[in-house]
């Protein structure tokens, strides 16, 4: 696989360009918007990975254009803030995928692969984990068929957990990944949201797909 990574901090696209490399991927990184556009316009990408604030041409402009020029390379956008109506008008433009920083190359490196398997139509848009299913544009959650109704951060951790599904997140993972700030250890807002989870996603279902792993955390889906 051979990606472009745009990315304005140094120390960042270094770590991440070294660390995708060692999982196999071969990186192209640039800092600037618009050599990013160059380079995405004319070498055969198999996924780009854009920043949406940088020099040049915002990661956001570069989706449109090339949406515009019907260019269906898969892309997964990053950025610094979490907010819902950026990350709505992302993939409204066509992004594939969304990470808020900082993240884990691990799971920057599976998402790259899922998005370049899954290289097609509105499928892009949806995750599904057994009979449960999330659509990322609608905003829409089902399980077997039934419609659930999520509040916003409800459906910010169910998406978190259906983007690995049996993969065991830790309550502090949880935390900075979807409320984006360091927690008080005492508190116990996550559990309290996946209780909210539980009573939504497997209350009326024999099987259950949200896992509490003693001591170590939760994950929905796995054994």
């Amino acid at each position: 696989m051979r990606i472009l990574l745009l990315e304005d901090q140094s120390k960042l696209l270094s770590f991440a360009k070294k660390g995708l490399e060692e999982q196999g991927i071969q990186v192209d990184a640039v800092s600037d918007g618009d050599e990013a556009w160059e380079m995405a316009t004319t070498v055969p990408y198999d996924a780009l990975v854009l920043d949406i604030m940088v020099p040049g041409r915002d990661g956001l402009s570069l989706l449109r254009g090339l949406r515009e020029k019907r260019n269906s390379v898969p892309v997964i956008l990053l950025t610094a803030r979490s907010t819902l109506p950026e990350k709505i008008e992302g993939l409204n433009l066509g992004a594939d995928d969304y990470m808020t920083k900082p993240f884990f190359v691990e799971e920057l490196a599976a998402r790259l692969r899922t998005v370049v398997r899954r290289k097609s139509g509105d499928s892009s848009h949806l995750l599904r984990v057994d009979d449960l299913s999330m659509n990322l544009i609608e905003r829409k959650v089902s399980r077997d068929g039934a419609d659930i109704e999520l509040s916003a951060r409800e459906f910010e951790l169910l998406e978190h957990l259906m983007r690995s599904p049996g993969r065991v997140f830790g309550r502090m993972q949880i935390y900075e990944h979807v409320w984006g700030y360091n927690m008080d250890p005492e508190t116990n807002l996550v559990e309290v949201y996946i209780q909210r989870l539980r009573s939504k996603i497997d209350k009326d279902h024999e099987k259950k797909l949200i896992r509490t792993v003693r001591g170590v955390g939760y994950a929905l889906g796995g054994s």
